[in-house]
């Protein structure tokens, strides 16, 4: 239930499963029940999480009872049978809500918007309807600028829920075997009890830093890689597959341009998607560490792509010290992120070397960062894009 009060912006904080969907989800619908909106905004982070979450998920505005909505696919729109419109919005394209305007917005998983600042600045400028525009928003907790602001805002209400709380809805199994492994960490206090999480004090980033040369697009790029750190082991239970785009300028100053990275995926998926991720950024290597699986990894990607230019790199040295020069790259100014890369950078800043599992999203990063900069630094011969 939405709180009281005259407030502009209610954040729903939420664990995973908490049912902070189904908040949104319901406060849209009493708002539409209630003939106080009309034009409703829907921005999810992407056009298919509009609809999969927001839309036609389990707690989705189609899911829950009285006044469904029907759905407009060709106009990425639901209507109600009083005349309602809410229309879906893709928070990676700022630039769509550019022109329309609302007078209430349901903006979901903020804490993991690729150009968070962007979208929402384009969607406050679009709330201008009626006599209250309001919005809600529903978000795993990151601590990222924009919800570190809206946390101190004054005109806003904010409500968190844990994973706990909604216990009575949600699977045993996911308690005994996802709940059971991160009750307690700080990764668990995050996504479980819907805690905002500051960085680590010890790791070898912090948000501060990536956010001081954090840009929107990078500029036209020299040479571009795709880091690969493949999983020691496949199926729905093995590490993640880091995959990591990277690319350099003419000037030097490297841009972390893209985070393929995923979990629980056979070698040939992962592979599939690596060469994927080299198609779509035009990149010129493919770099993969063969520690985990030494010529395999090579006989892997050649399946999926086999004139790939492929670079075998070898873990010889502990992650702090491949790590540190790197990390002292971000404190010079040296790499840029283009929009936010969530995940990735949950990981820079919990990072403390010797402690906890393997970053394998960092591992990609500082394999595809070394290539590009400290490999050319100490002498290694560059390649120019023509």
């Amino acid at each position: 239930m939405a709180p009281d009060g005259p407030w502009t912006t209610w954040l729903v904080l939420g664990g995973r499963g908490a049912g902070k969907t189904r908040a949104g989800a319901e406060w849209i619908r009493g708002l539409v029940a209630n003939g106080e909106a009309g034009r409703i905004a829907l921005i999810g982070e992407t056009l298919g999480d509009v609809r999969e979450v927001m839309i036609d998920g389990p707690s989705g505005l189609c899911a829950i009872g009285g006044g469904r909505p029907r759905y407009e696919a060709s106009r990425k729109r639901l209507l109600w049978p009083n005349g309602a419109v809410a229309q879906g919005f893709s928070a990676s394209e700022p630039e769509s809500l550019r022109g329309p305007q609302f007078d209430a917005a349901w903006a979901d998983e903020v804490g993991k918007w690729r150009y968070a600042e962007a979208a929402w600045d384009m969607l406050q400028f679009g709330l201008r309807l009626g006599a209250r525009p309001r919005q809600v928003v529903t978000t795993t907790p990151r601590p990222t600028a924009i919800l570190k602001r809206l946390l101190a805002d004054e005109t806003c209400a904010v409500t968190r829920a844990s994973t706990y709380a909604n216990r009575a809805n949600l699977a045993d199994a996911f308690f005994r075997t996802v709940i059971a492994r991160y009750e307690g960490t700080r990764l668990g206090r995050q996504e479980l009890d819907a805690e905002l999480i500051e960085d680590n004090p010890d790791a070898l980033w912090s948000r501060e830093t990536i956010d001081k040369t954090r840009v929107r697009k990078a500029p036209d790029l020299v040479r571009v890689v795709v880091a690969v750190d493949p999983p020691a082991t496949s199926g729905p239970n093995a590490d993640e597959c880091g995959i990591v785009v990277a690319g350099i300028a003419d000037d030097g100053r490297a841009y972390v341009l893209d985070d393929r990275s995923m979990g629980g995926l056979t070698p040939l998926t992962w592979a599939s998607r690596a060469a994927k991720a080299f198609r779509d950024h035009e990149a010129d290597r493919i770099i993969a560490e063969a520690n985990q699986g030494g010529e395999m990894v090579s006989t892997i990607m050649r399946q999926v792509m086999p004139a790939a230019p492929l670079r075998l790199v070898r873990a010889t040295r502990g992650k702090r010290v491949r790590a540190e020069p790197v990390a002292a790259l971000y404190e010079r100014g040296q790499v840029a992120h283009v929009g936010a890369l969530a995940r990735l950078e949950d990981q820079m800043c919990d990072f403390v070397p010797g402690t906890g599992k393997s970053p394998d999203r960092l591992d990609a990063l500082v394999w595809a960062l070394t290539d590009l900069v400290l490999d050319a630094e100490a002498g290694a011969p560059k390649v120019r894009r023509l």
